[in-house]
C-alpha cells in the first residue's frame, strides 16, 4: 500500500467482540468509548487520527494478551508514551496501548554495572532520580524529560540537551524485552557472530527474524556505510548501521527509533552514566543566532556537557506574552545566545572548565554570564526548554507549527546552514523561532506555516521539499531528534535514495510482515498533508453567546481551546503545580492537555456530540481543581479554570446542578445566615444525626470535620474609626472564609495595618467576589456579584485607595475573572492592578519597618497565589523580619476550596496532598513556623498533618504585638 492507502480496520461487529474479549483477558482497562478515543486522537504534532480504542495494560502479560486478540481480529496496534511526539507517530487509526498509568516503574538499578531495568511507561525523570541516588543518570534528557516516557524515547530515539555528554537514546540502551505483532517475545541486544549463528540454527520465528536481518545486513552493508550521513544526530531512517559487524549486530539499537512500527517494547535495560555532582552554566551573547552557530564548535572543544543555541525571536515572543520575564532578565546582552553547561566533582572544578569556554569567546561574543547558583541556572534554562511553545498563541500574530522542526547537520556547519535556512524561510515568507542542540548540530524551530488553506498547505509542501534538499546538501538528517512519523517519512527518498529505501522496507517486513504495527508511519507513509488537525477542512463550531469575554483569544472559545500544542508539561509527576488532578489519577483526561483536547474535539463536531452538553467533557472537567497553575506554568498559557467555568455554565443549562453547587457554591449566602447565630449553628452540627444530615445535604465527606463558624464575624466586630486624613487608607477585603470561618485572621490583619500606620476601611456593604460559584458554572450570579463589588468600591477606586485581602483566591478573582467579565470597564482595570494580598502589599513598601524574629518558616503557597503575583512578596516580607524561609516545591495542597470537602473527590484530594506537600511538612521540625495564606490550604495542613498553619497576618500580629 502506498502513500496513506487506508488500512482496513475491523468492522463494528468484530470491534464489539474484541472489546468483550479484551475485558475478559486482561487486568488493565479497556476503553473504546468515544470520549477516550477523542483524548488520543492527537499528539503534539499537526496530525489527528481517531484511534479504534485504548487499552491501559497493568503488566506485560496484559500487552501479550491484547496483541494476541488484536491479531485475531486483524486490528492495528500503536504503542504510545506521553504523546509528546511532534511528527505524528503517536496518533493513528489503531488500538493504542498506553503504559504510562501502570507500567511506569524502575524495576532495578544496578550501580555496579551502571544499568537500570525499566518498564516502558516510566517517566524519564523518575529513572534519572533513581539513578542520581548512586551518582548516575540516564543521559538523554529531552525538554519534555519531566513527562516523556522511556518507551516513547526508545520509539523516537530521543536525545536532549545533554547528548553532547551521553548521545542519543540508542547509545544508552543495553537490551530490550520485545514482543512482535505475531506473538514472539524475545530479549534483543548486541549479538556476536557465534550467537547469531546459534539463533538462526535454532529456527522458529526468532531464527527467521535474525536470518532476515543478517541477510539484510550483508546485502546492504555498503549502501548503509555510504548512504548514512556521518553525524551524531542522524535520527531519520531505521538504525540499520547497528547491524553492521563493526557495531556488534545490535538488534536493540536497530529497533530504537523505529517508532513502534516493528516491535513492542515490554521493558528495557538502560545504560547509566556519571552525573557530575556540581554543574554551572555559561551563557554567551552574540550578534545573532548564526554567529552563535559559528562559535559552537570552539565551545565544544572546551569539554561541556551541553551546547544549546537560542535566537532573539523566542525571547521577544516571551516578552510579548509577558511570560518568563524573570528568566529572560538573566540573559546577557545579545540577539543570539549559547547556553553551555559544565560539570565537575566540585563547584570550583566546574567553574574552571566554564571559564575556559568564556575565555575562548573573548572578542567573539558581545557579553557573557556565569551562573553557579543552581536556582539561577535553572531559571535561565527554562527559557531554552520552553522554546517550542514560547512562540505559540501570540495575540494578533500568525500561529506557528511544527512541520520542519529538528533537522541536523554537522556542528561545524551550523552557522552557514542557519544562514541558508533563514534565506529559505524569507523566500517563503515564514516567521520562525530557531533554537536547538548546537553541540550536535540539531536545529529546532516552529514556523508560521499556513495550514488552514489549500494554497497554504501546497506552499508548505513545496517548502518541505526545498528544506529537505538543503539539509541533504549539507550532509545532514531530516530529523535530528523527534523522528519522522508522518511529518517527514514521505521525504525519506530525497535523503536515502532507492537502495536504502528498499532496505528500510525490508527491515519493516522482517518484523511486521502484515504491516499492523503503527501502519503508514515511516513505511508506505500517509502523505504529509493528510490527516491535518487544523487543515483546510477544519471548521470548528464557534459557540455563542459566551459568559466570559475571552479577550486574550479575540473572543473565540474555539481559539482558546486550540491553544494547547500538546507539550504535555501538565503530565509531569513533580515540580510546579500543574496539573494536580493528573497527579492524583494519572489519567490523560485529568491533565490540562487532555481537557483541552476534549474541548477541541467537542468543537469538531465529528467525535463528541453535543456542544456544551457532553458528559465525557463534563467528567474530565469536573475533577479540575481550577488551581490556575496552567495559566502560568503552561508555555502557551492554557487557562483551564476559565474554560471549565464557561463549559459548566452552559452544561448546567441542560442538567441539574449537584447539591454542592447550592451549598458550598453559595457559601457566602449560607455563611451570612449562620453568622447571625454561629454558636447555635455550631451546636446543631454536633447533635446526634445532625452532622450526618448536614453531610448528606452538602455532599461533604465524613472524613473531614464540618467547618465551624467563628463566634463573631469580623465585619460585625469591626468598627471603622473617624478618618484622620493624615494616614494612608486601605480597603481591607473581608472574604467569606476569613470573615465567617476564621475571623481571627482578619482581626490580626486589621491590627497589623493599623500598627503600621494605615487607615483601615471596609466595603460599605456585604460583598463577595463569588469565587466558589465558578466551579459550578454559576457565572451569571458571579458576574452580578463582581458588578456589585465595582459599584460598592467605586468611591475607593476613584480615590485611588488600594484593596488589601487575605485570601489569594479572592485577589486572583479581581486580577483575572473581573477583567474577563468587564475588559473595558476602567474601574475593573484599576482594581485588577491594585488588589493586593497582604504580604505583597507590605513587601513593596520599603518605608515600613518590622521587628526581627528568629527562627525558620515553612511556607506553602496557595495555587492562585503562585499562579498570580507569586511568592516573592511573602518571601521578601518574612526575610525582612529575619526568618529563614523555606518555600518547598509543594505543588497543590489538593483542597481547592470545596474540592477537598466533596465526598467523591476526597480520595483524589488526599493523593494530591501526599504527592508533595504533606511529606515535606512531616520533615519540618515542630519549632518551625508553618505559614499559608490560603484558607483551604490551612485546612488541608491541619487535616493531613495535625499542624496548625498561620496566615501571614497572624504571624505579623504576634510579632508586632510583642514589640
Amino acid at each position: 500500500m502506498k502513500h496513506g492507502t487506508a488500512t482496513a480496520e475491523p468492522n463494528a461487529s468484530d470491534i464489539d467482540q474484541l472489546i468483550n474479549q479484551l475485558r475478559e483477558a486482561i487486568e488493565g482497562e479497556v476503553r473504546f468509548e468515544m470520549g477516550s478515543r477523542a483524548l488520543y486522537a492527537t499528539d503534539a504534532s499537526n496530525y489527528r487520527q481517531v484511534p479504534t480504542g485504548i487499552v491501559i495494560p497493568r503488566h506485560a502479560r496484559d500487552i501479550e494478551a491484547a496483541v494476541a486478540l488484536a491479531r485475531r481480529f486483524d486490528a492495528p496496534i500503536l504503542m504510545r508514551g506521553a504523546g509528546t511526539s511532534l511528527a505524528g507517530q503517536t496518533c493513528n487509526a489503531a488500538v493504542i496501548l498506553d503504559t504510562s498509568k501502570y507500567m511506569n516503574r524502575v524495576l532495578e538499578v544496578d550501580p555496579s554495572h551502571r544499568t537500570a531495568v525499566v518498564e516502558p511507561g516510566v517517566v524519564c525523570d523518575v529513572l534519572r532520580d533513581a539513578a542520581e541516588e548512586h551518582g548516575l543518570t540516564f543521559g538523554p534528557d529531552p525538554s519534555t524529560h519531566t513527562q516523556c516516557t522511556l518507551g516513547g524515547m526508545i520509539g523516537n530515539n530521543s536525545c536532549g540537551a545533554h547528548s553532547v555528554m551521553a548521545g542519543k537514546t540508542e547509545d544508552n540502551i543495553e537490551s530490550l524485552d520485545i514482543l512482535t505483532y505475531d506473538g514472539v517475545r524475545m530479549t534483543v541486544g548486541p549479538t556476536s557472530e557465534a550467537e547469531l549463528e546459534a539463533i538462526i540454527r535454532s529456527g522458529g520465528r526468532k531464527g527467521e527474524i535474525y536470518a532476515g536481518l543478517r541477510h539484510l545486513r550483508d546485502r546492504y552493508a555498503d549502501h548503509i556505510r555510504q548512504g548514512f550521513p556521518g553525524i551524531r544526530r542522524r535520527v531519520s531512517g531505521y538504525n540499520l548501521d547497528a547491524l553492521l559487524p563493526e557495531n556488534g549486530f545490535n538488534v536493540a539499537r536497530a529497533l530504537v527509533g523505529s517508532e513502534g512500527t516493528c516491535a513492542i517494547t515490554l521493558s528495557a535495560r538502560a545504560k547509566l552514566v556519571d552525573s557530575p555532582p556540581h554543574r554551572v552554566l555559561v551563557v554567551l551573547g552574540y550578534e545573532d543566532i548564526c554567529q552563535a552557530g559559528d562559535e559552537a564548535p570552539a565551545i565544544l572543544e572546551t569539554g561541556p556537557l551541553s551546547v544549546e543555541g537560542l535566537d532573539e525571536r523566542i525571547v521577544g515572543d516571551m516578552r510579548k506574552k509577558g511570560w518568563g520575564l524573570k528568566a529572560i532578565e538573566g540573559l546577557p546582552e545579545g540577539n543570539g545566545w549559547i547556553l553551555s553547561e559544565f560539570g565537575g566533582n566540585t563547584v570550583e572544578e566546574a567553574t574552571s572548565a566554564a571559564q575556559k569556554a568564556i575565555d575562548s569567546q573573548r572578542g567573539r561574543c558581545i557579553d557573557s554570564r556565569l551562573y553557579t547558583d543552581p536556582k539561577e541556572a535553572n531559571l535561565v534554562w527554562s527559557v531554552r526548554k520552553s522554546g517550542s511553545a514560547a512562540t505559540n498563541a501570540l495575540p494578533g500574530e500568525d500561529e506557528s507549527y511544527p512541520g520542519w522542526e529538528d533537522a541536523a547537520v554537522d556542528p561545524a556547519r551550523v552557522g552557514d546552514y542557519l544562514r541558508d535556512f533563514r534565506k529559505l524561510l524569507d523566500e517563503y515568507g515564514y516567521r520562525a523561532s530557531l533554537y536547538g542542540h548546537f553541540g550536535d548540530g540539531c536545529i529546532h524551530g516552529r514556523m508560521t506555516f499556513d495550514l488552514s488553506s489549500h494554497e497554504g498547505v501546497a506552499k508548505w509542501r513545496r517548502f518541505l521539499d526545498e528544506a529537505a534538499d538543503l539539509v541533504v546538501a549539507y550532509g545532514g538528517s531530516l530529523s535530528g531528534e523527534h523522528g519522522d512519523g508522518q511529518a517527514r517519512a514521505e521525504l525519506w527518498p530525497r535523503m536515502f535514495g532507492p537502495e536504502l529505501m528498499e532496505a528500510f522496507r525490508r527491515f519493516k517486513e522482517i518484523w511486521d510482515p502484515n504491516g499492523r504495527l503503527n501502519p503508514h508511519k515511516l513505511i508506505d507513509p500517509y502523505r504529509i498533508v493528510d490527516h491535518l488537525r487544523t487543515g483546510p477542512d477544519h471548521d470548528p463550531i464557534e459557540p455563542q453567546p459566551l459568559h466570559f469575554s475571552f479577550h486574550k483569544d479575540q473572543g473565540s472559545f474555539s481559539q482558546a481551546a486550540h491553544r494547547c500544542v500538546g507539550v504535555g508539561k501538565c503530565r509531569s509527576y513533580a515540580g510546579g503545580t500543574m496539573c494536580p488532578s493528573y497527579r492524583g489519577t494519572m489519567e490523560e483526561k485529568h491533565s490540562t492537555r487532555g481537557r483541552a483536547r476534549l474541548l477541541f474535539e467537542m468543537l469538531q463536531g465529528d467525535t463528541l456530540e453535543g456542544v456544551w452538553n457532553n458528559d465525557a467533557v463534563h467528567e474530565a472537567l469536573d475533577l479540575c481543581l481550577a488551581c490556575k497553575a496552567c495559566s502560568q506554568e503552561c508555555p502557551v498559557q492554557v487557562d483551564m479554570a476559565t474554560y471549565k467555568a464557561e463549559f459548566m455554565a452552559h452544561y448546567y443549562a441542560h442538567h441539574r446542578r449537584p447539591r454542592q453547587a447550592w451549598t458550598l457554591g453559595l457559601i457566602h449566602e449560607w455563611s451570612r445566615i449562620a453568622g447571625r447565630a454561629p454558636k447555635l449553628f455550631n451546636g446543631l452540627t454536633k447533635l446526634p444525626g445532625a452532622a450526618a444530615l448536614a453531610r448528606s445535604l452538602t455532599g461533604m465527606t465524613a472524613e473531614r470535620a464540618l467547618p465551624q463558624f467563628s463566634s463573631q464575624p469580623f465585619t460585625r466586630h469591626y468598627r471603622t474609626g473617624t478618618p484622620s486624613g493624615n494616614r494612608p487608607a486601605v480597603v481591607l477585603w473581608p472574604d467569606t472564609f476569613n470573615n465567617f470561618l476564621q475571623s481571627d485572621a482578619l482581626r490580626a490583619a486589621s491590627r497589623v495595618l493599623d500598627r503600621l500606620g494605615f487607615e483601615v476601611q471596609l466595603p460599605g456593604r456585604p460583598v463577595c467576589c463569588g469565587r466558589p460559584l465558578y466551579d459550578h458554572g454559576m457565572l451569571e450570579r458571579a458576574r452580578w456579584r463582581l458588578k456589585q463589588v465595582l459599584d460598592t468600591l467605586t468611591q475607593a477606586i476613584e480615590a485611588g485607595i488600594p484593596l488589601v485581602g487575605l485570601e489569594p483566591s479572592c485577589m486572583s478573582t479581581f486580577r483575572d475573572e473581573l477583567l474577563n467579565f468587564f475588559p473595558d470597564d476602567r474601574r475593573a482595570r484599576w482594581l485588577a492592578g491594585n488588589s493586593w494580598l497582604l504580604a505583597d502589599f507590605l513587601a513593596q513598601r520599603e518605608d515600613l519597618e518590622f521587628p526581627r524574629v528568629e527562627g525558620q518558616a515553612w511556607v506553602h503557597g496557595h495555587c492562585h497565589q503562585k499562579s498570580g503575583a507569586g511568592m516573592a512578596g511573602t518571601q521578601t516580607l518574612l526575610e525582612r523580619m529575619g526568618l529563614e524561609v523555606s518555600l518547598p516545591d509543594n505543588g497543590c495542597c489538593g483542597m481547592a476550596g470545596a474540592f477537598g470537602f466533596d465526598a467523591e473527590k476526597y480520595p483524589v484530594s488526599m493523593r494530591i496532598a501526599e504527592s508533595a506537600m504533606l511529606p515535606s511538612l512531616r520533615n519540618t521540625s515542630n519549632e518551625t513556623y508553618v505559614i499559608s495564606d490560603g484558607f483551604s490550604c490551612r485546612e488541608q495542613i491541619r487535616h493531613g498533618s495535625g499542624r496548625t498553619a498561620l496566615h501571614t497576618a497572624q504571624l505579623l500580629d504576634q510579632v508586632l504585638g510583642n514589640r
